[in-house]
């Protein structure tokens, strides 16, 4: 990261107008969506579709996710067909992203679906995030605003911190409310396969259109991902990460959730949730694992999680942050 930083900027009616503005001439804008700061570039534009590579250092094989205000710009850019019609009806604006057929006038630079024939596209629901998709008059590709496979960014702060002056201007929504990556379902098959757990439930999807497959991780000279979120090791904080824990030693940072007025050990703790609230411990995941990780522990150890509803989404997270890296 360079000692450089971007330009904030306001969420007033002339801020807003300037990121549009620096959208569409190909510039790299920061803005808040419900679920993390997405570093959003013109999805039309080949030049600012590849200055986001170049800004995370993400692996060109892995596609971008394009935003749009509503169903109506989606189906510009993708192939609707009656499962994706009723989920956006449902989820639209919020945290479903629907990997389609891209359509072959779509306008989209090839970059955004990285050589695949389709497109990761959803709308998101924040307030600013949509004011600012509307002020560009584009659809915008926006992968999280952090280094490539890093710890995603869900205040301003963290946008400055991982990316420096390589984004020209972050847009100052506050905090992320959601705080977890969207919800990513494959609708390029006959059967519907989610791609990565998030904020909609994958109960949620099945009482709207019917059983869905789960997507369980690429074998040996299998295709490259449809999505962001499918390398296995991702989400990852520079202290190695140990999941499953019920103490710490004295050289770890400890990453709790639910009461733990019993719990013994840690260099530094702090608490996902001392309800035991699973939207709560979302919201604030990557926020305490970047602080976590900046008190210079050996290892983050992490208690465990229920894997119920979504906490089905973060333990994902947290076992591909606790993934091997190569």
């Amino acid at each position: 990261m360079t000692d450089k930083h971007p330009e904030i900027i306001p969420t007033n009616p002339a801020g807003l107008a300037r990121a549009g503005e620096a959208l569409s001439r190909g510039d790299l804008v920061a803005f808040p969506t419900e679920t993390v700061y997405g570093l959003g570039a013109d999805a039309t534009n080949d030049r600012a579709v590849a200055s986001i590579y170049a800004a995370k250092g993400r692996p060109q094989f892995n596609p971008l996710i394009v935003h749009v205000p509503d169903l109506e710009a989606g189906e510009a850019i993708a192939v609707f067909d009656e499962r994706a019609v009723e989920l956006a009806h449902q989820f639209w604006p919020g945290p479903l992203t629907l990997v389609l057929p891209r359509r072959p006038d779509s306008g989209l630079s090839l970059l955004v679906s990285a050589g695949l024939d389709s497109v990761a596209v959803r709308a998101p629901s924040h307030p600013v995030g949509q004011a600012v998709l509307k002020a560009s008059g584009k659809p915008i590709a926006a992968p999280s605003a952090n280094r490539s496979g890093a710890v995603s960014p869900t205040t301003p702060q963290h946008v400055i911190e991982s990316l420096g002056d390589r984004v020209s201007m972050v847009v100052a929504g506050g905090k992320c409310p959601v705080g977890l990556e969207s919800t990513v379902l494959d609708l390029t098959g006959a059967t519907p396969v989610l791609l990565r757990p998030g904020a909609v439930l994958r109960e949620e999807i099945e009482r709207l259109i019917g059983p869905i497959a789960v997507f369980e991780g690429h074998a040996a000279g299998e295709d490259a991902p449809k999505s962001p979120g499918q390398l296995e090791s991702h989400y990852a904080p520079n202290a190695a990460v140990r999941l499953n824990a019920t103490s710490a030693a004295d050289d770890e940072a400890f990453l709790t959730f639910g009461p733990d007025r019993f719990i013994r050990g840690g260099k530094t703790r702090l608490n996902l949730s001392p309800q035991g609230d699973l939207d709560e411990a979302a919201a604030n995941l990557f926020a305490h694992l970047r602080s976590l990780d900046q008190e210079g522990a050996r290892a983050i150890a992490v208690m465990p999680i229920p894997d119920e509803g979504l906490g089905v989404a973060i333990n994902d997270r947290l076992r591909r942050a606790a993934a091997p890296r190569g």
